[in-house]
């Protein structure tokens, strides 16, 4: 089918179909519901098909975008599968999560005067319509290198290295502090963000690659990694995530009814709290939540709590809502779902009843200060400002740091001033030859894909070094 550039510029773009929000807060079902056949080939004749890719520039795990998309228009979604599996072991889950608004889609020459093409949108249609019929199946094309690789953490800079070492022909052991794989993808992203049978598919077809899982193994005290390279591991690739919570230091966060978005989070999507007393999970939330914080786990932890049946979930954010990390869609679905924002606010202190349970949170207006060399606006308080907002629960989700247990069982890993591993960005090597590192552990909280984009050059670097040793 040939289009004239002129022609698809004139095709607006497709909203993602969604959940009625008066439907989806009383349930933990999926909000996006998807594009058919016939919108996701609508939406991809939108690609002017650039002789310079932009967007692929964008995609930390350089899919081929234009090409992907070809095959969509051309009705070949086996092919446009296949070309995404390439470089992406993820798709269905990258579909839903990862940011394209700031990365891919950013880049699209349409976004320049309009609206980019739906990338993310059309990743996850090829992705769940692979996985619907079956269409192609990862396999290893090589021969068994003989090799051991021990990757530690299940989470998405996990899941792309062993995929990717396994299709290189290693031997492939990844090793679980959790009960079920998928790291951040089970325990911190709600369901109705991304279903955790998507995960469990996806995990699947790294065991049809030969990757073992073995679960219930916390690296650095049920084995150390000296353990795992002297029981003829050739390399150990270290991705165990951010599970260590932040909090502000304030008076009263250790009040009965305050807790981290970790760990509010990890009992309503990997232990099924939203269906005690089925599992048997208890997970309390009152009727007046507060959520502090403006990220992407601040909106996960809101629209959960919202669904277990508060009268009001407040966001408190000490910035305005333009400087919101959030995505934009998950700030719009936290609104049109009716939770409130408070932002230019924050926290100063949680009040408690004669039983040591929060009862009321004393806030302070705030104001931004001129920008920063960096070019972020700074948050002032403003003198006298302070107000009472009456809550009984508190969830604070400002961010998430790595476990030191690792760090502290291994010698000779060099270490930043946060507690991250110095890694070379070039091949993920840490300072000692044969470790390698990505995602949280290697430079902060980052997106799904950026850490997937790790874990692949990872691999690459991995395999390189076990086969020249």
């Amino acid at each position: 089918m040939t289009i004239s550039p002129q022609d698809r510029m004139k095709i607006s773009r497709h909203p993602m179909p969604a959940r009625d929000p008066e439907v989806r807060i009383r349930c933990f079902e999926e909000v996006a519901l998807g594009y058919d056949e016939h919108t996701a080939r609508e939406e991809a004749m939108r690609c002017l098909q650039c002789k310079r890719p932009y967007c692929v520039e964008g995609c930390p795990v350089s899919i081929d975008i234009p090409a992907f998309l070809r095959e969509v228009v051309a009705g070949n979604i086996d092919k446009a599968a296949a070309i995404i599996k390439k470089t992406n072991s993820l798709p269905s889950i990258c579909g839903r999560v990862c940011p394209q608004e700031t990365q891919c889609e950013e880049r699209c020459v349409l976004a320049k005067k309009g609206k980019p093409v739906a990338i993310g949108a059309l990743e996850r249609f090829v992705a769940d319509y692979d996985r619907q019929f079956g269409l192609t199946k990862q396999q290893v094309n090589v021969r068994p290198s003989g090799k051991k690789v021990a990757v530690v953490g299940s989470g998405p800079a996990g899941l792309t290295a062993a995929g990717t070492l396994a299709q290189m022909g290693h031997s492939v052991t990844v090793f679980e502090a959790l009960h079920e794989p998928g790291g951040v993808l089970v325990y911190g992203i709600p369901e109705f963000r991304l279903p955790k049978e998507i995960v469990r598919e996806e995990v699947s077809s790294l065991l049809d690659l030969g990757v073992e899982f073995n679960l219930n193994v916390l690296i650095g005290r049920t084995l150390t990694i000296d353990e795992l390279l002297g029981d003829g591991y050739s390399a150990v690739f270290l991705a165990p995530g951010a599970g260590v919570p932040q909090f502000m230091g304030i008076p009263g966060e250790n009040l009965n009814g305050v807790s981290s978005a970790n760990e509010f989070l990890t009992r309503v999507n990997l232990m099924k709290a939203f269906l005690f007393p089925e599992y048997d999970t208890p997970v309390y939330c009152g009727k007046r939540v507060a959520v502090i914080g403006g990220g992407n786990t601040a909106m996960d932890a809101a629209r959960t709590a919202l669904r277990l049946g508060p009268e009001k979930v407040y966001i408190v954010y000490r910035r305005s809502e333009k400087e919101m990390p959030a995505r934009r869609e998950e700030i719009e679905h936290a609104k049109e779902e009716g939770i409130e924002f408070l932002c230019l606010t924050a926290p100063v202190a949680y009040l408690s009843d004669s039983r040591g349970w929060v009862t009321e949170m004393e806030c302070i207006r705030m104001e931004l200060s001129e920008p920063d060399e960096s070019g972020r606006r700074r948050p002032v308080p403003v003198e006298g400002s302070n107000f009472r907002i009456p809550v009984d629960t508190v969830i604070v989700a400002i961010g998430a740091k790595t476990n030191d247990l690792i760090v502290k069982a291994t010698g000779g890993l060099s270490v930043a001033k946060k507690g991250y591993l110095l890694v070379d960005p070039q091949t993920q090597m840490t300072s000692r030859p044969g470790i390698f590192a990505g995602g949280d552990i290697a430079g902060g909280e980052a997106t799904v894909i950026a850490a997937m984009g790790q874990g692949r050059v990872a691999a690459q670097s991995i395999d390189r070094y076990v086969r020249e040793r």
